[in-house]
């Protein structure tokens, strides 16, 4: 099956993994890109109970469902961040949290994500979509000044706490695909290339291609496409609305809520937003990308039971196949 459109389960967790399977398959989804909390997906019984990662296989099958990544975008936020503080008691497992020891937050997140590889290794799911944290993007504003020195131990602090988890990954054969977006230690353009070179171009970690973080940083989704063509391990569809213009919305969002008008932008419906998506699609054929596109649905303006759906026709229409060989063969003949 050529580029299977599947749904991220992340904004659907607090609905049961059956309910949201049902949902998707009634939409005609091919599959899930399962998120790790909720009770879509328990990543250490994944590691050594082959009765539950039956039992997950199984609920997807009787949807006619298939899973092609899983997600822990929460757990690999703390393996990194500096500080650790209430934002992530509210978002991790108890287990992870812990007694709240922003040391042992780091190094509970990071055996956790060693068993996230293991767990996609045992469903059968190559790739393993995520945020690394990022102990320097407190500095993103570079005021107080700072220092050269302060900005490389960030990377070093990357690749010390990474690398020993990525050895897991090559281990199981399993790639990690980091979503790049703010907050993380891969951010922007520049900031990729850092942290590729950080951990010596590893094969083992790749990029989770999400267009929405692009549009309102105004960088160039479809360029970036092209120039890490070959660590576009996984692709999530989410559009962005820029609302900039009036003197009065910024890029940095103003601490407004989602949705808020106020905002200088917003995630808006697949389509609907300032996403170059038939160019994008072009290119993700170029560069021979025939993995998953998932729908990650956050629009706070719209209802996700209409907006799920009408993101999967959207992105049918526009993931169309590349030319066959009878194409070029037309041409060839002239």
């Amino acid at each position: 099956m050529a580029r299977p459109i599947t749904l991220f389960t992340g904004q659907w967790a607090d609905l049961p993994l059956e309910e949201v399977a049902r949902l998707a398959s009634e939409w005609g989804y091919d599959g899930l890109e399962l998120a790790c909390w909720g009770d879509h997906l328990d990543v250490r019984r994944g590691a050594e109970d082959d009765a539950y990662v039956q039992d997950r296989l199984d609920l997807l099958e009787r949807y006619g469902l298939k899973v092609f990544a899983i997600s822990n975008h929460l757990t690999g936020q703390a393996v990194c961040d500096d500080p650790i503080d209430q934002r992530h008691h509210d978002m991790l497992p108890p287990d992870v949290w812990g007694d709240g020891d922003p040391e042992g937050v780091r190094q509970r997140a990071a055996e956790v994500m060693q068993l996230t590889a293991r767990t996609a290794a045992r469903l059968g799911v190559k790739t393993v979509v995520g945020f690394t944290g990022s102990a320097i993007w407190k500095y993103v504003a570079m005021f107080p000044p700072v220092t050269p020195e302060l900005v490389d131990a960030g990377y070093r602090d990357f690749a010390d706490r990474w690398n020993p988890i990525l050895d897991v990954f090559d281990e199981v054969g399993v790639r990690f695909a980091h979503e790049v977006h703010p907050s993380e230690i891969a951010y922007d353009y520049w900031t990729t290339v850092r942290t590729l070179e950080a951990i010596g171009h590893r094969e083992a970690f790749g990029l989770n291609w999400d267009p929405s973080h692009f549009v309102w940083q105004d960088l160039d989704p479809v360029g970036f496409l092209w120039d890490f063509k070959d660590r576009i391990y996984h692709v999530d569809c989410k559009d962005a609305k820029r609302r900039v213009g009036n003197g009065r919305n910024g890029r940095m969002g103003s601490h407004l809520p989602w949705a808020d008008p106020r905002r200088g932008w917003d995630f808006v419906s697949t389509g609907h937003g300032d996403v170059p998506w038939e160019d994008s699609f072009r290119m993700l054929t170029t560069i021979g990308y025939d993995g998953p596109i998932s729908v990650e649905w956050e629009d706070a303006g719209m209802d996700r039971l209409v907006g799920a759906p009408e993101a999967l026709e959207f992105v049918r229409r526009m993931a169309f196949p590349p030319p066959t060989a009878s194409f070029d063969a037309a041409f060839s003949t002239r």
